[in-house]
């Protein structure tokens, strides 16, 4: 059912190609495909957060709501000058030229070559110049220290971190889990090459 989304056109001058496909585990994430994550808003519904259980059940993240508390993916409400509300998922938007990279003074935020901008949490010294540097609010310090973590996904106190688009997952071929858990198809993930 997925294999239907390949030349999908999303809106004019918008298609994704590829869908994700596995690559060996010692293979460097390759420059011919450029991921990325379309949210279609006549379709995100509010009051729904499935996308939002799933990334913090994927990511294990606690899910708390408190200030500390990581957020890779929060559903934001927004109504526009004539009233009309929407309801959309807001996380790392994995920019072409991202500001969190370019502020990052030791290397730790970096850009892969297939377009995934992630966190070393060995070179990461929590300064948060990537957090101030996020136009999205997309960025979170771990403050306590974590355990019962998921193998594939590790995190570490006083390092700042940000949505993955589930690169352990893309890695192997499968979407990631905000995409999967989407009861509306509201997400669609793929190269946007």
């Amino acid at each position: 059912d997925t294999a239907a989304l390949a030349g999908v056109v999303l809106a004019p001058g918008i298609t994704l190609y590829d869908l994700a496909q596995g690559r060996p585990p010692e293979a460097a994430a390759p420059g011919t495909v450029r991921w990325g994550l379309l949210v279609d808003m006549n379709r995100c519904k509010a009051g729904c957060d499935a996308c939002v259980s799933a990334c913090d059940r994927e990511n294990g993240l606690g899910g708390g709501k408190a200030v500390t508390d990581a957020q890779w993916i929060r559903k934001i409400d927004l109504k526009d000058a004539r009233g009309l509300a929407r309801s959309l998922p807001m996380m790392c938007q994995h920019c072409a030229h991202p500001p969190c990279v370019d502020v990052c003074p030791t290397g730790a935020s970096f850009k892969r070559a297939d377009g995934i901008v992630l966190v070393d949490r060995h070179t990461c010294i929590g300064c948060r110049y990537c957090m101030m540097a996020c136009p999205y609010k997309a960025r979170s310090l771990v403050h306590v220290p974590l355990t019962e973590q998921n193998p594939e996904v590790p995190r570490g106190q006083g390092c700042v971190e940000s949505c993955t688009l589930c690169v352990h997952r893309v890695d192997k071929g499968q979407t990631p889990a905000c995409v999967e858990s989407c009861p509306e198809g509201a997400m669609l993930f793929g190269d946007l090459n």
